[in-house]
């Protein structure tokens, strides 16, 4: 049995309609025996969705009924799995301060949370990196290279990595990878080894863990997961915890890449230990 700490639900608009109870008891029937709900967090309202159909988060005004779903699925549930309640929260460059606030107006309600990057600012205009193949060759042609896409894109997780939003920061970094998603298009001919290697050092000084997520394997693009087995052997070098996380946006998507993670990773979420 293992744990899944990222998984979305149907407050994601651009996920599916399955219900909390669809998810939980697929969870179950796959002997999973923890799950966090970790629903894209709103938007800052300053900010605009920069993806095409503009469905990267839940809406504000549906935060307390989220809330409130999840207090009667782990009520009713509680004997046979455990429910926590968390958010996705995005870290968008220059948009910290009300990434902050409200942080601080939810975090009563939190007990887990992924801090992820998706939206990359390139020539002063947002992208939303993971969007379609389409989008990521726009990013491409507007940054001038490949290159400069990874680049960019992990300055920003070494950013999020680093910056602190005070009691109630998000201890988990999201698929650190999330650059590969479309490897197979646009493979790259330059090595992210350096990159790799600052990043994990900073999670490491800073006591965090690693969405060790299994989407990235079934993405006809990528085949990979999130982040690959070279990174998670490095991470496990640094003793830093890695959490198994289907990032599925359907029941039926709950387990998926479990079988293409290295088998000695630690996969175990801390929150299962207390």
């Amino acid at each position: 049995m293992y744990y899944d700490g990222h998984v979305h639900t149907p407050f994601c608009p651009h996920g599916s309609n399955d219900t909390f109870e669809m998810y939980i008891e697929k969870a179950i029937s796959l002997g999973i025996k923890g799950i966090t709900f970790t629903e894209h967090a709103p938007l800052p309202k300053n900010f605009t969705d920069p993806a095409p159909a503009k469905d990267s988060a839940m809406l504000y005004g549906d935060l307390n009924n989220y809330f409130h779903k999840l207090q009667e699925i782990k009520k009713f549930y509680r004997k046979y799995i455990d429910v926590r309640t968390g958010l996705e929260i995005d870290f968008i460059e220059g948009f910290e301060q009300e990434t902050e606030d409200f942080l601080r107006e939810v975090g009563p309600e939190l007990e887990d949370a992924i801090l992820s990057v998706h939206f990359l600012n390139v020539g002063e205009t947002f992208y939303c990196m993971d969007y379609d193949e389409n989008v990521f060759n726009d990013m491409i042609r507007e940054s001038g290279a490949l290159n400069s896409v990874y680049k960019n894109y992990f300055t920003a997780v070494k950013k999020s990595i680093k910056h602190s939003f005070m009691s109630y920061q998000p201890l988990r970094i999201g698929h650190i990878t999330l650059v590969n998603k479309f490897q197979k298009l646009f493979p790259a001919d330059f090595s992210i080894t350096e990159d790799i290697h600052d990043i994990l050092k900073e999670v490491s000084e800073r006591g965090m863990s690693l969405d060790y997520n299994g989407a990235g394997a079934v993405k006809p693009f990528c085949g990979d997961t999130y982040p690959s087995a070279w990174i998670v052997k490095e991470a496990h070098k640094r003793k830093i915890p890695l959490v198994y996380g289907s990032d599925a946006h359907s029941a039926k998507g709950l387990g998926q890449g479990y079988e293409k993670l290295e088998p000695y990773a630690k996969l175990t979420s801390p929150l299962l230990l207390d």
